[in-house]
Parts: C-alpha cells; sequence; structure tokens
C-alpha cells in the first residue's frame, strides 16, 4: 500500500496519534531506512516529549531518532512530506542542518558571542557525561567516576540465548497441527472446525561466566562481577565462576537483589582475588567438575581474560578447545580488544582464537552492551 493510501485511510478514520507516529515510522522503514523498534519506542518518547502541537517539532525529533546516517535524512524528508503533507511542516525555509553549530562553554568559560547579530540563530552542542562515561576504560576512571558508573549498570538488560525445545506451541506462524486438527474435528462429530497451528518452542540457554581475577585483571575484576550481576539478576539462567589461582563457584553470592552486597559477598568467597594467573588449570577444573557433565552443554560460555598465563599457553589452547566441543558457543572478552592499535600477540590469546566462536572487547560499559547483545545473538 503507497504512502498516499496510508493517508486516505488516515483521513477516513481518527487513527490515535501513536498509531500515525508508528506508520511514519514503518513507511519509512519501508523507504530503505534501518528503524529498527528500539528506534521507534524513542521516537514515540522524543515525540511525547516536545508536543504533537508543534509540527517543527515533531520533524526535529524523527531525524534525531529515527536516522542512522546523513543518508536517512533525505529519505526522512520525503517520507515525511508525503506522510503530514507539505514540504516540512512546522519549520523554516532554511534546513535545520544548516544551522551553525558551536561548543558550549564548560564551567568557568565565557560564552563566546557570535558575529552574526542578534538574530543569528546557533545550535549549542554539548557531550553527555553519560555517553562519555559508557565508552570510557573503567580501569582509567577516578573513584568519583566509578561511582557515577556504579548507576549505569541498572541499563543493561542481559537476554538469554534461544534453544529450540523438543515440544511444541501453538502458534499461527508456523505449520498446520494435523493431529490437533483432526482432534478438533471428532470433537465436533465430522464438522469442520477451526485449522490448528503449531511451531517448535524454543527454551533459553543456559549461559555460563568464567571472570579472570588474576593481577594483571584486577582493574577489571570489579566491573565484569557487576556485569554478572546483572544476569544473575535477569531471567537469564546462569552460571559464574572465576579463574585464578583455583576455580571458585560464586553463581549464590551474585544472587543478592543489592549490586553492592552481591559484590562484596562474591569478593568474601574468592580466596584468589589479584593472585596469580593459572587458567588451563582452571579450565580444566571446570570441564571436569562441572562443564561436560552438563553444565557448559548446550551453553554459552563467555571467558572475561586478557590471555597472560602462568603455564604453556598450549594448555590453554587444549582446554579451550574441550570446552569448545561441549558448548554451544564459546565468547573471549578481552578489555584489551577494546584499545585503538590492539593486536592478539600473547601467546595465551593466539592459543585460543582458533577455537573461539566471538573475540570481543570488554572495558567498559558500551562493550558490555554489546557483548549482551552477541551473547542474545547465540
Amino acid at each position: 500500500m503507497s504512502i498516499a493510501q496510508h493517508r486516505l485511510d488516515a483521513a477516513e478514520h481518527v487513527r490515535p496519534p501513536t498509531e500515525v507516529l508508528l506508520g511514519f515510522a514503518r513507511c519509512l522503514r519501508a523507504a530503505g531506512v534501518h528503524v529498527t523498534a528500539d528506534r521507534e519506542r524513542t521516537y514515540l518518547d522524543a515525540v511525547a516529549a516536545v508536543g504533537l502541537d508543534d509540527p517543527g517539532a515533531v520533524y526535529h525529533a524523527g531525524r534525531a531518532t529515527l536516522c542512522g546516517s546523513p543518508a536517512d535524512l533525505e529519505r526522512h524528508d520525503l517520507v515525511f512530506a508525503e506522510w503530514f503533507g507539505g514540504s516540512r511542516a512546522g519549520t523554516k525555509t532554511r534546513d535545520p542542518m544548516q544551522r551553525p553549530v558551536t561548543r558550549a562553554p564548560l564551567e568557568g568559560e565565557e560564552a563566546q558571542t557570535g558575529t552574526g547579530g542578534d538574530d543569528e540563530e546557533i545550535v549549542k552542542a554539548r557531550s553527555s557525561t553519560v555517553e562519555v562515561l559508557r565508552h570510557r576504560d573503567v580501569a582509567s576512571l577516578s573513584q568519583a567516576e566509578r561511582e557515577s558508573l556504579l548507576a549505569l549498570y541498572a541499563r543493561l538488560r542481559p537476554r538469554a540465548p534461544r534453544r529450540r525445545a523438543h515440544r511444541y506451541a501453538r502458534d499461527r506462524r508456523g505449520v498446520v497441527d494435523a493431529r490437533r486438527t483432526l482432534r478438533t474435528t471428532l470433537r465436533r462429530m465430522g464438522e469442520p472446525g477451526e485449522v490448528q497451528w503449531r511451531r517448535r518452542a524454543t527454551r533459553p540457554r543456559r549461559v555460563v561466566l568464567l571472570i579472570d581475577v588474576s593481577g594483571s585483571m584486577s582493574a577489571y575484576a570489579d566491573a565484569l562481577v557487576r556485569l554478572a550481576h546483572a544476569y544473575c539478576a535477569s531471567e537469564v539462567p546462569t552460571e559464574v565462576f572465576t579463574l585464578g589461582t583455583r576455580l571458585t563457584h560464586i553463581t549464590r553470592p551474585l544472587h543478592q537483589r543489592d549490586p553492592d552486597r552481591a559484590v562484596v559477598a562474591a569478593g568474601d568467597a574468592i580466596p584468589d582475588w589479584s593472585g596469580g594467573t593459572r587458567l588451563a588449570e582452571g579450565l580444566k577444573v571446570f570441564l571436569d567438575r562441572w562443564g561436560r557433565r552438563g553444565m557448559a552443554r548446550g551453553a554459552v560460555v563467555v571467558v572475561f581474560s586478557d590471555g597472560w598465563e602462568r603455564d604453556r599457553p598450549e594448555a590453554l589452547g587444549e582446554q579451550v578447545h574441550r570446552l569448545s566441543r561441549v558448548a554451544h558457543r564459546v565468547v573471549w572478552a578481552n578489555p584489551h580488544r577494546g584499545r585503538a592499535g590492539y593486536e592478539p600477540v600473547q601467546g595465551g590469546i593466539v592459543a585460543v582464537l582458533p577455537y573461539v566462536d566471538d573475540f570481543v572487547a570488554g572495558h567498559s560499559l558500551a562493550a558490555f552492551e554489546e557483548l549482551t547483545e552477541v551473547v542474545a545473538r547465540a
């Protein structure tokens, strides 16, 4: 159905504002703009904040939330004009993107005066402190910055990866369930009844987190344990272990609701915090005692480590190879992976890379958010 037909239908029937806005977002997606469900929700929140009474504000809200690249802006303007009517409803003749942008003065600085007169329209931009913290390396943060970052961990929304179950569930998007359809017909004494549909049900996969708490990872250990607590506090079936000079199971203390109490309890349970590194031996103990008996079988296993190994790197590669044979997917998160110019040259990393499905960064809150998406897609 064309945009013009959508507008005719909207004119014949008074539609709720949410339906009109979502219809515009779907038309924008049909025009080639990558509009996701998250962008749609953000668009609705932005329009609710600026108000529907100002068409210009609605126009700018769409450009700010639905467009992901400069190429999307032109498509947005064309679809906006078709959907809402007019060239750019509520906007001035000058392209809003042509307004000069200047940096807002920081604390202690005086505002710079423009040279274009009093009527010169200036948009001031300033980086968000939250966005800066999200992308900062947690090892480089000051104590005050670390405390500010703690509140942002509540935004993490880990999702469980899914696997196919043996049972079927009713779903019209699946295939015809001939057996249930026949039983329905027999109950109606042979009269045709409603066709029954089914599809293979899904179940959440287990996620196993193995966190290196040795001395080389001490700057990241607290942040990684908080990430593990976010998984334990969610509906994702999660098991958490720490790797150092020995293997420690810390799932139970992390199931406390308060994150600070959970981190303290986990720290009390770890005897080798900031100690040596024996990754190969720790992985061997995990596979012998828990992994091969079912905990790692078919699970998504995430190893947080920089790859520094005191023993032979070949031994670490052998254990990761064993792990890859029983796990559904092995993800290795290295804090140094997010640094510019990083090359995987450590002996331990070189030994495990052939058996790792995903090699990702693990140095910032933004990297943790990307990691949760990698795990969910597994």
